[in-house]
């Protein structure tokens, strides 16, 4: 590290070398966005009170990955991306999932792959993420066994991205649909606009507290702040439309909730 009088200069770390690479491919693509908010209020409650019961605490990104999924399967052109003059649609759902790792002190993004995520439960894809945050490792790559993607040269990373994003085999282990929580660590109606290489990625925001009228009564419900963004290469403005309405209303309603299957 250089010390000059009034600043210092640190070099740049692979992992942040790798974001900046991911972030200026993902630039290129032609992506819109749609932002929401979603009443949790049910699947909430069915959480808190499985933890009452059994003490375990389950994961609310798992739940949006498990309700993404379900979901997907019913959208099979959503599951897809273009290669050349063809567009690949996959048969199984792998949800790419983002989640902060601490490497050798550095806070850093690192995906982890729910694979046949369309048939899982939702204790199972809570078991998964919350093992890939326990896991050790002081690499970028561990949890994607990837761990040799450090080897290559920083000026060659954005090659080695566009290249992966429209390989079959890539597609097949890694997925072209993604989940990012960024916003569990905010208390308020928070929204965030990702950046992403898949053709779905749903980004979680923070939980905004409302009063509403119910059966009379004036209750308060909790909304989560969601922002649900597609490749316009693959997915047009009415698709996405139906898919999201299928969506919340599948977030909504807690029955994807059977933690004791």
């Amino acid at each position: 590290m250089d010390r000059i009088a009034g600043y210092k200069s640190i070099p740049l770390t692979f992992n942040r070398k790798a974001v900046i690479a991911s972030a200026t491919v993902t630039k290129e693509k032609n992506t819109f966005h749609s932002i929401t908010e979603v009443d949790i209020s049910i699947p909430r409650r069915l959480i808190n009170e499985y933890f009452q019961k059994t003490g375990t605490k389950l994961s609310l990104t798992a739940y949006i990955v498990t309700c993404l999924a379900h979901v997907i399967k019913d959208h099979p052109l959503m599951n897809s991306f273009i290669k050349g003059n063809k567009q690949i649609i996959l048969e199984n759902v792998t949800v790419s999932v983002l989640i902060e790792r601490d490497i050798k002190g550095e806070k850093v993004p690192e995906p982890v792959a729910i694979h046949d995520a369309q048939i899982k439960t939702y204790l199972q894809i809570n078991n998964e993420i919350r093992a890939a945050q326990n896991t050790q490792g002081q690499q970028l790559g561990n949890l994607s066994k990837m761990t040799w993607i450090r080897f290559i040269p920083g000026f060659l990373l954005r090659t080695f991205i566009r290249i992966a994003d429209k390989n079959i085999n890539m597609g097949i282990r890694y997925g072209k649909v993604a989940v990012t929580a960024v916003g569990m660590y905010n208390k308020s109606s928070v929204w965030f606009i990702p950046h992403g290489s898949a053709t779905v990625v749903i980004t979680v925001g923070g939980i905004n507290p409302k009063l509403v009228k119910a059966d009379d009564k004036i209750v308060e419900t909790e909304h989560l702040c969601l922002t649900a963004s597609f490749n316009h290469d693959i997915v047009d403005g009415a698709p996405a439309s139906r898919f999201l309405n299928q969506f919340i209303e599948t977030v909504k309603s807690g029955r994807l909730i059977t933690p004791d299957k």
